[in-house]
């Protein structure tokens, strides 16, 4: 898992370090919150139910992204335990946790969280 988080924070290192021209980036740094979603305990759901759980899954993305408490989300492209990874911009760690739990989808077991705060370059973007 070390090996993996340290692969994650070197990619998003270097590719934010592309983006070091864009106005928004200050030079100063911050705190940000990397979200593991992996795969939950309860994934037994029936189709239309589970179905239910992305839709509003999705909506709880958006929603964070819309509020600006996460700048970056995606799945991950292979069949393993986490599932996606998304990057927060809360205060602190029990705001991140707290917004996290409440994503329907860990709500019901589907997917589970794991964060680690994570140091970058305030306003540096991904293209």
């Amino acid at each position: 898992m070390k090996e993996l988080l340290l692969l994650i924070s070197l990619c998003l290192f270097s590719t934010s370090a592309f983006c070091q021209q864009n106005p928004a980036a200050t030079g100063e740094m911050k705190t940000y919150y990397l979200v593991f979603l992996k795969k939950g305990t309860n994934r037994s759901q029936d189709s239309t139910t589970a179905a239910a759980i992305q839709e509003g899954h999705m909506a709880h993305l958006n929603k964070m992204a819309a509020s600006g408490k996460m700048d970056l989300a995606g799945p991950l492209m292979e069949d393993g335990d986490i599932r996606g990874i998304c990057v927060y911009n809360t205060a602190n760690l029990e705001e991140a946790k707290k917004l996290a739990e409440e994503d329907p989808a860990v709500k019901s077991g589907r997917l589970m969280v794991e964060i680690h705060p994570w140091y970058s370059m305030k306003g540096a973007c991904l293209k």
